[in-house]
């Protein structure tokens, strides 16, 4: 299997990665293409690139994330515009209209241990086409798949997922698109960025090159084709208080 950054006739992005409008950061999005979106929950997401998607009107994807959203926000908004045609995911408790549409048949669902979706992303952003795992033997995770012995244990196939976009939320990135995420807004970002044939990161701030740390830098620009600037609404997915006065 080719790695993700070469194959499909896309032209690789020059030195300089910035885009100056999400227009252009997602110029190429067709129907029926298939999405790789950063995020945990609402940590991470990268929520003006899936506002972008969904001013374009796109319509038949295939979205690959941990999960699918909440109802108005993140990914729970193409829902609401039905654009979505499968969703790849680990959780999807969060989203009522994601429930709706997959009991009516609507809507398309692979649910996949989320160590296994993990594995399946970072093995096509390196080129691996497939691996044997043993989490999901014996469930519903291994109907139809190719099941082998190893030291006397049973492992089931997976395939790696590659994406022809990657949407991708950092914290701070250089103008070559070193890119650097805060704290676990990391999450699924790093192995998504790693997998799309055409790699878009929104941050929060650009800065010239060499001001990062070359050891603070957790995806290298060699993997990123767009970069913009971008402002963020940072919804808490579950807000908890704690009682006044305790």
């Amino acid at each position: 299997m080719i790695p993700a950054r070469l194959t499909g006739g896309m032209t690789m992005a020059g030195l300089d990665k910035r885009v100056g409008s999400y227009a252009q950061a997602l110029d190429g999005l067709t129907d029926g293409m298939t999405l790789l979106a950063g995020g945990f929950g609402l940590c991470g997401i990268p929520e003006n690139l899936i506002a972008e998607v969904r001013r374009r009107q796109v319509r038949d994807l295939t979205v690959v994330s941990n999960n699918c959203g909440v109802d108005g926000f993140g990914l729970g908004i193409l829902l609401e515009t039905r654009q979505v045609r499968k969703v790849v995911a680990s959780y999807v408790g969060e989203n009522a209209l994601f429930e709706q549409q997959v009991l009516s048949g609507e809507l398309e669902i692979e649910l996949t241990p989320q160590g296994t979706l993990a594995e399946k992303v970072r093995a096509g952003g390196a080129g691996i086409p497939a691996f044997y795992t043993a989490t999901g033997y014996g469930t519903p995770v291994a109907t139809g798949k190719d099941v082998r012995q190893f030291a006397g244990k049973h492992y089931i196939l997976e395939e790696a997922i590659v994406g022809d976009f990657a949407l991708i939320k950092g914290w701070k990135a250089d103008w070559y698109g070193n890119v650097i995420y805060r704290h676990t807004a990391q999450n699924f970002n790093p192995l998504m960025a790693t997998a799309g044939r055409i790699t878009v990161v929104e941050v929060e701030e650009i800065v010239p090159p060499g001001e990062l740390p070359p050891s603070a830098i957790h995806t290298p620009g060699i993997y990123v084709d767009r970069l913009i600037v971008g402002q963020f609404e940072k919804r808490i997915e579950q807000r908890t208080l704690r009682a006044q006065g305790v």
